[in-house]
C-alpha cells in the first residue's frame, strides 16, 4: 500500500504528484499494491481533482488533519501541510517513508523502488 499525504488539491506540485501516481497506477497494481492519497481538502474537491488528474485511486478528506497527525506527516516548513509518502507492506508495517515538499514526482520513484525491495 502506498499512502501519500499532499498539501492541497489543484496546486502545481500536488497536481504533478497525483498525475504521476495516476500514470503509474497500473504498474503499482501489478506489484500488488494500492494507492491512497490524503489531504485536508473536502471530498467534493477531491472528486474534481481526481478527475482532472486521472487518478483511479481514492483521495481521502482528512478534515482537521487527524490522520496526517497520526502518521506524523509534518511539514518541514511549518506553514503548509507536508508532502510525505509511506509504503506499507501486507502486514501493515511501514517499510519506507519519503518526505520532500519540493520534489513531488520523486515520491512515485521512491515508492516504486520500495515496492520492488519488499517484493524481493
Amino acid at each position: 500500500m502506498i499512502i501519500y499525504f499532499y498539501p492541497k488539491d489543484f496546486t502545481a506540485g500536488c497536481t504533478a504528484e497525483t498525475k504521476t501516481f495516476g500514470e503509474n497506477y497500473d504498474a503499482i497494481l501489478d506489484m500488488g499494491a494500492e494507492i491512497l492519497g490524503i489531504s485536508s481538502d473536502s471530498s467534493e474537491s477531491h472528486g474534481s481533482f481526481a478527475q482532472e488528474c486521472g487518478a483511479k485511486f481514492p483521495l481521502l478528506a482528512d478534515a482537521g488533519g487527524k490522520v496526517r497527525e497520526l502518521y506524523g506527516a509534518k511539514s518541514p516548513f511549518g506553514l503548509i501541510p507536508g508532502r510525505v509518502t509511506f509504503v506499507v507492506d501486507k502486514q501493515g508495517v511501514v517499510r519506507h517513508v519519503f518526505s520532500s515538499q519540493l520534489r513531488p514526482k520523486q515520491h512515485i520513484a521512491e515508492a516504486i523502488e520500495a515496492l520492488k525491495a519488499i517484493s524481493g
